[in-house]
Order: C-alpha cells, then sequence, then structure tokens
C-alpha cells in the first residue's frame, strides 16, 4: 500500500514536472534576432501600427486619442474580461524598458520578458506570422508615441483560467508559429502582399474564424464566419464563397470607408477595423481584397 502511494506520488511529480517544461513558452530563434538588428524605420513601422490595429485594443480607456496607448479598455470573452495592457513608451507602466528582443518575445512566440505566456486575447497566434523587419519596424514607431503613466487593472478571469502557466500548455496544443508568407512580394504578386496582410498583421481570422472549446482557432472552418467574442452577436464569413457578389473593388472600398456595396454600415469591431485600414495606402487594400476573393472558398 504504502509502495504504490510512493509510485503515485512520484507519477504525479513526474507528470507536473512535464507539463512545467512543457508549458515554457518559446525564445525567439537565433535567425530572427539578426533579422531585428538595426535602428527600425519608424514611418514603415505606422504603417503595421495601422494594418494590426493596436489601438483598437489598447487605446487608453475613456480617451479618443489613438496615439494615447495605456490600456485599460474591458475585453470581454468567455473565458472572463481581459483589459489590454499599456503598450507606450513609458519605462514604468507601458514598454518603454522593454528591447526590441522582448517585443519580439511578445508578438511571435506570445511570451512576456519575464517568460510568461500571454494568454491568446492578445493575438500573438497572427502576429506570430509577422516579418521580424516589421516588428522592428514597429517598436520604433511605438517608440515616438507618448508615454502614458498608468496600468490596467489585471484580467478579470474563472478558474481554471486565471492560472497562467496553464497557458504555455495551451499554447503547446495549439500556437502553430510563422512566419506565413512574404510581404515583401513583387506588386504582381497581390496575392501574397495580401495573404500576409491577412494572416499577419490584419489578424482577420482572429474575429472571423470559429474557435473549439479552448478558444483555439479552427483552421479548417478558416473565415467563414464566428461568434461575435463578446457573445453579442456573430461575426460573418469573408470566405471566397461568402463574399461572391463583392468585386474586389467592392471590398477595397468598404475597408476604406466602412460602407458595403448596398451602402451598410460596417459596424460594431469592424468600425476600429476600417478605421486603421483607412490609413493604409490603396494598394494594401487591394491586395487584402485580393487575398479574400481568391482564397478561402469552402
Amino acid at each position: 500500500m504504502r509502495r504504490g502511494l510512493v509510485a503515485l506520488l512520484a507519477l504525479c511529480a513526474l507528470a507536473a514536472g512535464g507539463a512545467w517544461i512543457v508549458s515554457a513558452p518559446g525564445a525567439v530563434p537565433g535567425g530572427t534576432l539578426e533579422r531585428l538588428k538595426g535602428p527600425g524605420d519608424a514611418a514603415a513601422g505606422k504603417r503595421v501600427f495601422y494594418a494590426a490595429g493596436c489601438e483598437s485594443c489598447h487605446q487608453s480607456a475613456g480617451v479618443d486619442d489613438p496615439a494615447q496607448l495605456g490600456g485599460g479598455r474591458p475585453l470581454a470573452t468567455p473565458f472572463g474580461t481581459f483589459y489590454p495592457p499599456n503598450i507606450s513608451p513609458d519605462k514604468n507602466d507601458g514598454i518603454g524598458a522593454w528591447s526590441v528582443e522582448d517585443f519580439a518575445g511578445a508578438l511571435l512566440e506570445g511570451r512576456t520578458p519575464a517568460g510568461q505566456p500571454y494568454y491568446p486575447a492578445f493575438p500573438y497566434t497572427s502576429y506570430t506570422n509577422l516579418m521580424p523587419e516589421d516588428v522592428r519596424d514597429l517598436y520604433a514607431y511605438l517608440k515616438t508615441l507618448p508615454a502614458v503613466a498608468g496600468r490596467p487593472p489585471p484580467h478579470a478571469l474563472s478558474f481554471p483560467f486565471n492560472i497562467r502557466r496553464s497557458v504555455g500548455l495551451w499554447q503547446a496544443l495549439f500556437f502553430a508559429r510563422g512566419p506565413a508568407a512574404d510581404p515583401h512580394a513583387p506588386p504582381q504578386q497581390a496575392m501574397e502582399r495580401g495573404r500576409y496582410l491577412v494572416t499577419g498583421p490584419g489578424h482577420c481570422g482572429e474575429c472571423h474564424t470559429p474557435r473549439n472549446a479552448l478558444g483555439a482557432l479552427d483552421a479548417s472552418r478558416a473565415l467563414m464566419g464566428a461568434p461575435a467574442p463578446d457573445g453579442k452577436g456573430k461575426v460573418p464569413a469573408i470566405t471566397a464563397h461568402a463574399l461572391k457578389d463583392w468585386s474586389e473593388a467592392d471590398i477595397a472600398d468598404a475597408l476604406a470607408g466602412g460602407f458595403t456595396p448596398s451602402g451598410d454600415v460596417l459596424g460594431g469591431s469592424m468600425t476600429a477595423v476600417t478605421r486603421n485600414l483607412a490609413q493604409l495606402p490603396a494598394a494594401d487594400r487591394m491586395a487584402i481584397a485580393h487575398d479574400l476573393k481568391t482564397l478561402g472558398t469552402p
């Protein structure tokens, strides 16, 4: 009896140790670190900033200025309420003390500078497809924005979702690291540029793709529509089939102006999306439209 108990405890300890190892976030690969070197281009980073919609989540609560990135606006999900962090250059409360390697670790590997996994409410599952040069340029741009003091409240999550280390196990099961496409393709290869914008900085699938019970994207139903993250209504499908009556120009115009071909308004979270995408070059919106019209047909 005693031997059986000792064996059971040893087995539990072994399992716990294995889970601890498996749940450890990954490190930024050496090749990626090499590509992060250099001062970064803040002007190019501004383009990434709007493609990624950073202000949509990180804009300071109660403020209309997209340059104020103090975070704190509640993000309701089936797992609880998240409060996006301060990503302003403030050295105490924001990312002012982060290195570009720390920043890349967050976007590409889903981990904090201290080595803890991020909850996937932060769409690093898409940002992992960012090219290192874009990460470096975005970092340079964020450094030009105003420092904002103050930290948002802690996430309000129920058990077991409030155990951050358990997210490491989630990452081991569901987090597929990028990158997936070449953002620097020649202009005639619009599909490659569009695919990069859709799957990387634009993170379209984070809202338009359904998830499983543990919150992981169902790649087999990519862009086929999903319940709204806050549980209010549904996010529509944006596959080629769903958009069969839209031309590429219709899609590009909607992304810039927020209106459908029939004159309806793209409301809800798309208000922020179109506000951001309107800041991109027209060629980027056309590349997104081309991708949506040529890929993703169920």
